[in-house]
């Protein structure tokens, strides 16, 4: 397959701010690329250069065979963009503003009225199509945001954190909307903190911390990275703690955690609920009171930790450029 989105060493400096700094991506088309990390890391500012909102300080971005300088004004009709805001008028109804949308990227009246009617079908949004958007709650208002990046049906979509703020049940759906899109050969760069809604959409993923890329995979491969998953077991007496590593270990051949706190032991192991099922008899076999018992996966924060030395949180006040 093609790339169908390339930056190479992209570089934007604000005053003394390096936002980025020697960004790089490939992204292939038909593909979703999730780009991973923390407030300030950058993420935000290589969409507005991807999508020409930004010109790069240094190096070149191409979308769509597209250069994101020399070609903007051609390039912006063949990209969608969801902000992390929502960028709609709270004045004009649902309906309208689609439709405008539609009249903006010169579909024509027809046409912008039936695309609206149809994107407000698929976002669940029709009973509120002829209300203000002023009365839309948040989750609302992100779909109609969405629906209206996808009015010219651009081969490539760019959304910057889409559900931030959304509701469990609004999230799901937004991820159902994304799979389906990329079902129909749409080529997404999605930003997002969360490593599930990576996890769930995302062919591959990139993160980056402080202006370029540090690593880059399947959610599989970086999870590995972060050890993988772990068993946690919880014993009822100090007693035990000294009994149930020595379990452990020899079942694992690895390095077990101890805490002894809360009483709480972690071996990493391969195998999830079957190495946990083989645990549990080995400790009930040595007479090990548990209290509790399951496998952990890596965080996102366990990602960021392994990765930068510092948990995602960590820039969510630090000022930086996004």
């Amino acid at each position: 397959m093609n790339d169908i989105i390339v930056a190479e060493g992209l570089v934007k400096t604000y005053g003394k701010v390096r936002a980025l700094d020697g960004l790089d991506l490939r992204v292939q088309q038909g593909t979703v690329l999730g780009l991973l990390g923390p407030n300030g890391a950058g993420k935000t500012t290589a969409v507005r250069v991807l999508t020409t909102l930004l010109r790069p300080t240094e190096g070149r971005a191409t979308v769509a065979g597209l250069d994101v300088v020399g070609d903007a004004k051609q390039l912006r009709s063949r990209i969608g963009v969801s902000g992390q805001y929502a960028a709609v008028d709270e004045n004009l109804t649902g309906y309208e503003n689609l439709d405008m949308v539609g009249r903006l990227y010169h579909l024509g009246a027809r046409a912008s009225r039936q695309r609206a009617w149809e994107l407000l079908d698929r976002f669940e949004l029709t009973e509120a199509a002829k209300r203000p958007v002023g009365t839309y709650s948040g989750g609302m208002r992100r779909r109609l945001d969405l629906a209206g990046a996808l009015v010219a049906m651009p081969e490539v979509l760019f959304l910057d954190e889409p559900t931030t703020g959304l509701d469990p049940r609004s999230r799901l759906g937004m991820w159902d909307v994304i799979t389906e899109l990329v079902s129909g050969g749409t080529t997404l760069l999605l930003t997002t903190q969360y490593l599930e809604e990576a996890d769930r959409v995302a062919d591959r993923i990139a993160v980056i911390d402080r202006g370029k890329v540090i690593a880059e995979g399947t959610a599989d491969h970086l999870k590995e990275q972060v050890g993988g998953e772990r068993i946690e077991v919880a014993v009822s007496g100090s007693a035990d703690l000294e009994l149930a590593r020595e379990v452990l270990h020899r079942l694992t051949g690895r390095e077990v955690g101890v805490d002894e706190h809360t009483r709480t032991l972690a071996a990493p192991v391969s195998g999830g609920v079957t190495m946990l099922v083989e645990a549990l008899r080995a400790l009930d076999d040595a007479r090990v009171g548990i209290l509790d018992a399951g496998i952990r996966r890596p965080t996102l924060d366990d990602v960021f930790l392994t990765l930068t030395g510092h948990a995602a949180a960590d820039d969510e006040n630090s000022g930086a450029v996004t």
